[in-house]
């Protein structure tokens, strides 16, 4: 009785709780928006990457390196602080694109490598059966690609909402920023810090879960992640 009155005048009748879940929110549509907006971004730079044409690639290559180089915080910073300064644009905003940015670069590598990961000959071979370019694309290319670079989104995925914790940093109230609140208020530090790990944890979990059922019905193979990536 005497844990659960603790927890109703600590998380409901302060109104923590209702705090702690608005600052989840916003770190998981931070996440969500800059995680979907720099995947999209990443595909065009990766055949940048790729091509042929030296200009290009060197271009991509050129970014890929400032992008993944620079501190999240430092771009999210610079974005803030100087180039939308003068802007009436949301924080939120500036911080989706900023880690949009960062994402873009860090998923252009991994398809890089997963397309390179793919042995030429089972292409050439595929080519040879008579498959169009889609159909190559579908069959042959993307369960491969995909196979090798799950493991390593996946682990993107994660550091992404762990590097949103940042935006506190530009008067975002996110997870971090609530839990840091609460704390001084409540003066209970050790127990936010352990509600704010717990709640880090669920959504990286959450995560394992959902690219292990990505992998095992969306691409037709069996995706396991290794349990070590979550230390």
């Amino acid at each position: 009785m005497r844990i659960w009155d603790f927890f109703q005048e600590t998380f409901i009748q302060s109104g923590s709780g209702l705090s702690i879940l608005q600052g989840l929110l916003t770190t998981v549509r931070i996440s969500a928006f800059s995680l979907i907006s720099g995947t999209l971004l990443a595909v065009p730079l990766c055949a940048l990457r790729m091509s042929g044409r030296r200009v290009f690639a060197a271009a991509a290559r050129g970014y890929i390196a400032l992008a993944r180089g620079t501190p999240v915080l430092m771009l999210l910073m610079l974005l803030y602080y100087v180039v939308f300064a003068s802007s009436r644009m949301n924080a939120a905003n500036i911080a989706i694109i900023a880690f949009s940015l960062n994402t873009a670069a860090v998923a252009a590598e991994i398809m890089r490598a997963a397309l390179h990961a793919i042995p030429s000959g089972q292409i050439d071979a595929a080519r040879a059966l008579g498959m169009g370019s889609l159909e190559r694309f579908r069959s042959v290319i993307l369960p491969q690609a995909s196979q090798s670079a799950l493991p390593v989104y996946q682990s993107a995925v994660v550091n992404l909402i762990q590097w949103t914790s940042v935006v506190g940093y530009i008067s975002i109230t996110d997870l971090t920023r609530a839990i840091n609140f609460i704390s001084s208020r409540t003066m209970e530090p050790l127990l936010m810090l352990f509600v704010g790990i717990a709640l880090y944890l669920l959504m990286a979990h959450i995560t394992y879960g959902a690219f292990a059922l990505l992998g095992r019905h969306k691409f037709g193979f069996s995706y396991r992640y290794d349990r070590r990536q979550k230390a």
